[in-house]
């Protein structure tokens, strides 16, 4: 179910809000899902620095290959946002079962 109409999603535009989703969910958040979400908010508000940006890469990796099985990610990046405690993640990858490849852009934002 697409977040915004309601209307039924399904393909890619269901794997791009589910990503959206994982990535922008803090861990923990969920009451009957604490495993669900991402680490990512909450480094978003970090220094933004080499080893924090080590530690982005690894909690996008890490959330997308516990709850996004559609997908093989095979090149992550990211920029820092218009205001503090903010950034854009760029993915690229594969969406499994279909051989297309794809490219989402996702606005971040920190936890606080």
């Amino acid at each position: 179910m697409d977040r915004i109409t309601g209307r039924r999603i399904t393909g890619m535009n269901h794997l791009q809000q589910s990503i959206a989703d994982i990535l922008t969910t803090p861990l923990g958040s969920r009451l009957q899902r604490r495993t669900y979400g991402s680490l990512l908010p909450g480094l978003i508000d970090q220094p933004d620095n080499a080893r924090t940006r080590l530690r982005c890469y690894a909690a996008i990796a890490s959330a997308l290959m516990n709850w996004e099985p559609r997908l093989r990610v095979t090149r992550v990046g990211m920029q820092s946002g218009e205001a503090p405690g903010q950034a854009t993640v760029t993915l690229e990858g594969e969406y499994l079962g279909s051989a297309m490849s794809m490219s989402v852009r996702i606005r971040v934002r920190g936890a606080a």
